[in-house]
């Protein structure tokens, strides 16, 4: 049974991909955010900003995302010759509009053909592991069809969001669906959705059956989360929550990350966001979010840090 965190556009940068390894020292595999393989073609500054790697985040894998085979190819031969990658994922699981719209991302859930395309192409194109992230469907659950589609290319394992797109993150994960991916492929599949504590961490592995568990927005604010839930399963132990002096201390961490990768007008301006979710639930909580997100500087950030005690 493994443990990741799950790429998160805008959030799971590098700073938020160091800052895990460093809370919980989990040697666990992190993803990249999803990069454009359109991008890669055209050797987009931003696009291969993003695919700089930081050896404190290794092992890691880069997760690309398109609908072009060309395109697609050419990104992971690129990718394939980069220090410290570990692996490729493919994203067929974003819901976003502005991706959905190009026919990427979970929009190719409708697409069997071109998936089919899309990872033969991938597979020719490295000897590196790949693996598809994607969701139950796009309107209607195809999940099983898909994921043999996957299988039959050559894809080394699946991740599955337990919703279709046209739920977006709305509602539950539907759980007993995945199980149904599970018994239909013999690649490992890893589970994804809703897992945010012991409890639940415990029902998606029970019900599912999966080899895997990925954490995403229940890793929010909550850097903690996979290092503990790593600890329970190794020996059962329980890890209390991080008291507010460690809360604290991590977001003060988190800032000098942001700092450190984007420089401080945008490293103040991603930290508002992750400021707020670390102190979610908080007395308070509405005022210190406002107070975040007047910050303009590292000092006003730790003055308001210092005044949460």
């Amino acid at each position: 049974m493994k443990i990741f965190l799950a790429p998160m556009a805008g959030v799971t940068d590098a700073a938020f991909r160091i800052l895990t390894r460093e809370v919980t020292g989990t040697r666990a595999l992190m993803f990249s955010e999803m990069i454009s393989s359109t991008g890669i073609h055209y050797r987009n500054d931003k696009t291969l900003e993003m695919l700089t790697i930081d050896r404190r985040e290794c092992p890691i894998a880069i997760q690309l995302f398109g609908s072009r085979p060309e395109y697609v190819g050419e990104a992971v031969e690129y990718v394939s010759t980069l220090d410290g990658v570990h692996s490729i994922d493919f994203n067929m699981g974003c819901p976003a509009p502005k991706i959905v719209k190009n026919g990427e991302g979970s929009a190719l859930m409708n697409n069997p053909a071109l998936v089919e395309e899309l990872i033969t192409t991938m597979r020719h194109s490295t000897t590196l592991p790949i693996s598809v992230k994607m969701r139950l469907g796009f309107d209607r659950i195809n999940a099983v069809e898909i994921a043999r589609i996957v299988e039959g290319c050559g894809a080394d394992w699946i991740t599955v969001h337990g919703r279709t797109r046209l739920q977006f993150y709305s509602g539950r994960a539907d759980w007993t669906e995945l199980a149904r991916v599970k018994a239909a492929v013999k690649i490992p599949v890893i589970a994804n959705g809703d897992v945010r504590d012991f409890e639940t961490f415990d029902e998606i592995i029970s019900t599912t059956g999966a080899d895997g568990v990925m954490i995403g927005r229940g890793a929010l604010g909550n850097p903690w989360l996979i290092g503990r839930l790593e600890k329970y399963l190794a020996t059962g132990e329980k890890l209390p929550p991080p008291s507010m002096s460690e809360r604290v201390a991590v977001m003060r961490r988190h800032l000098d990350l942001l700092l450190e990768f984007k420089g401080e007008y945008i490293g103040i301006r991603e930290m508002r966001k992750h400021a707020a979710w670390y102190t979610k639930g908080l007395q308070g909580g509405a005022l210190l979010r406002d107070q975040f997100n007047r910050a303009e500087t590292r000092d006003e950030f730790l003055s308001i840090f210092k005044n949460i005690f």
